[in-house]
């Protein structure tokens, strides 16, 4: 058998979009097919002067690749939604640099579901071990201090585990449908109490005279999709230099060309549906829906929870997907169906103390972040299957 080539390719354009494909497989989330990573490198929202250098691993066998990690060279850590300044603060106590890192993630997207994609016929855990290996010995010659990987698929957690990679785990939020059929059989689900919130949240908004309308597959285009990066860069914009805008208009008219039928706009509107007052974008595949984006040209009552919330939730119940993922933050969600989960994070440190600090520093915060997470899910104002919960 021919041996293999490691390959770091400083851009995804660098492997034909049929490799990629071959090994990510049909049913990989949108936020790992090769479109989407590479419309976020053509459109300069992830490019090195915006501190995200895509390095991707690729292990090679003739002219192919049978095994793929996607990685990013980090000179911050905004846009990952797993908050690592503490550990940025350590590195500098102990006379370390921190930057740059290098990351595996979906860039900006806190959504669940990274690993390593290798060949159906290969052997996974064996070419894991060897990509691992790669990684380690490219941040030794190169002087980086850490190897990340962000909200890992749990069905290959125990895989880098095996191979060396310290768990940190955090919380997100989800809704699951259930045996839901109808928006009632959500709202049936609360108390009393929070059961006329949610009915009041929603009279609010149709009281403005709005009316939410999903757009999706055909009924995208260009114009749509320059119509909600103008709302994101809005919304963004009103925090100021907290407002972490990542993307550039050329990726939300790249999905427009190659993902509308991914894509979804909730249009909040009092006539067109394509003149509207303020809109979210979500992200979905055959089973799953994912919260993105959002934005608004007027204040009004309870609006977001109606365009983020509620209108994808019924949607989510008519379109029969299993859960819906509102994205990071916000504990507002908990009081309107979401129960908190914990995802993992895995980590590598090269510097010998740093690491023995921060994995006993783990092994007493992960306890605690499970604690955290049952006293949030017994605290909820609706009935919930609240997961299980381990290290």
């Amino acid at each position: 058998m021919t041996p293999l080539k490691a390959r770091w390719h400083q851009s995804i354009s660098e492997i034909p979009e049929e490799h990629w494909r071959a090994l990510v497989g049909e049913q990989v989330i949108p936020f790992y097919r090769w479109g989407w990573l590479n419309a976020l490198e053509r459109s300069g929202s992830i490019a090195p002067e915006q501190g995200w250098q895509p390095l991707h691993l690729a292990l090679w066998r003739d002219d192919r690749p049978v095994a793929v990690a996607p990685l990013y060279l980090k000179g911050h850590s905004y846009g990952e939604f797993v908050f690592d300044q503490s550990f940025a603060r350590l590195a500098s106590t102990l006379g370390l640099r921190y930057y740059p890192k290098l990351l595996g993630m979906s860039p900006v997207s806190p959504v669940l579901g990274y690993r390593f994609y290798v060949r159906e016929d290969e052997d996974e855990r064996q070419l894991t071990a060897v990509l691992i290996a790669a990684i380690d010995a490219f941040c030794e010659q190169h002087n980086i201090l850490s190897c990340n990987f962000l909200y890992v698929d749990p069905e290959w957690r125990p895989l880098a585990e095996s191979a060396g990679c310290a768990a940190w785990l955090n919380q997100q939020s989800l809704w699951n449908r259930g045996d839901h059929c109808h928006f009632d059989d959500y709202l049936n689900g609360f108390n009393a109490n929070q059961r006329r919130n949610i009915k009041r949240e929603r009279k609010a908004v149709a009281k403005a005279g709005l009316t939410v309308t999903p757009l999706t597959g055909e009924q995208l285009d260009r114009e749509l999709m320059q119509r909600m990066y103008c709302f994101y860069e809005q919304h963004c914009s009103r925090w100021g230099p907290w407002g972490s805008k990542y993307l550039e208009k050329g990726f939300f008219e790249a999905l427009a060309e190659n993902y509308c039928d991914q894509v979804v706009l909730f249009s909040a509107h009092r006539g067109d549906p394509r003149q509207p007052v303020a809109m979210s974008m979500c992200v979905h595949d055959t089973r799953r829906l994912w919260g993105r984006y959002w934005g608004s040209q007027e204040e009004i009552d309870c609006l977001h929870f109606e365009v983020c919330y509620y209108a994808p939730i019924q949607w989510a119940i008519e379109q029969r997907f299993d859960c819906f993922d509102p994205g990071a933050g916000g504990s507002h969600k908990r009081r309107r169906g979401f129960v908190a989960r914990p995802h993992a994070s895995l980590h590598r440190w090269y510097e010998p103390q740093m690491d023995g600090l921060i994995r006993a520093w783990l092994a007493k915060v992960n306890g605690l972040m499970l604690e955290e997470i049952e006293a949030i899910n017994a605290e909820l104002p609706f009935k919930a299957d609240v997961p299980e919960l381990s290290l």
